[in-house]
């Protein structure tokens, strides 16, 4: 049986022209990630990200010598592109920029996508969630016993629903709960996939380093 242990990226640059990059609180929560792993004596025999540098960077600063490989199906769906086609082409600035009224828009624009609204957005609903399952299909093809996988809140929500095989309505309010570089860890086999644990952040379990926590 293999263990996947898929990673949230660390924080991204929230409101900036280019989201897709670390923060340089990112940059630390990965390098936290990867020092206590490396603690509890965990190593990947395989890495893989999506396409996002965001998740690239992720891996790199977690300080693992794995070679990764790059699958676009970790990548998170573009909840900017959904906004926007949402509001007419253009959001408004505040739904971009100000955390509390973007995550509001957000919620009501993934139910909208979920119930085949926004077709006018790059990806539908149904794209994404196949290829959420063909990340996971390829993660699980393999011989090896540890795969590192660092990805973005929506897929690891998408994937979590559908091992648990609840409404698509629960996958927003798990996504809206995925820390950043929080771990979630799958078993697999030839015949199962199961959920083994859940946005967990054993890096920031002690007082000084719980301040270094974020959600986007």
């Amino acid at each position: 049986m293999a263990e996947i242990l898929v990673v949230r990226h660390g924080q991204a640059s929230f409101g900036a022209d280019n989201y897709d990059e670390l923060s340089d609180l990112g940059r630390k929560q990965g390098q936290l990630l990867g020092e206590t792993l490396r603690a509890m004596g965990w190593q990947p025999d395989r890495a893989i990200t999506g396409s996002l540098a965001r998740q690239k960077q992720t891996l790199e600063e977690m300080g693992f010598s794995v070679q990764a490989e790059e699958h676009s199906g970790w990548n998170e769906y573009d909840f900017h592109d959904l906004l926007h086609q949402r509001f007419g082409g253009q959001a408004p600035d505040d739904v971009i920029t100000d955390r509390k009224t973007h995550f509001r828009a957000l919620r009501d624009t993934l139910a909208e996508w979920q119930d085949g609204g926004i077709q006018s957005a790059r990806e539908t609903w149904a794209q994404f969630t196949a290829r959420v399952e063909a990340a996971r299909r390829h993660a699980a093809a393999c011989d090896a016993e540890r795969i590192l996988v660092v990805s973005s809140g929506g897929v690891i929500a998408r994937l979590v629903a559908a091992t648990l095989e609840v409404p698509d309505r629960q996958m927003i309010t798990l996504n809206l709960q995925v820390k950043n570089t929080s771990l979630t860890r799958f078993i697999s086999s030839k015949r199962r996939f199961f959920l083994h644990e859940f946005n967990s952040v054993p890096q920031f379990h002690d007082a000084a380093r719980a301040e270094l926590m974020s959600y986007s």
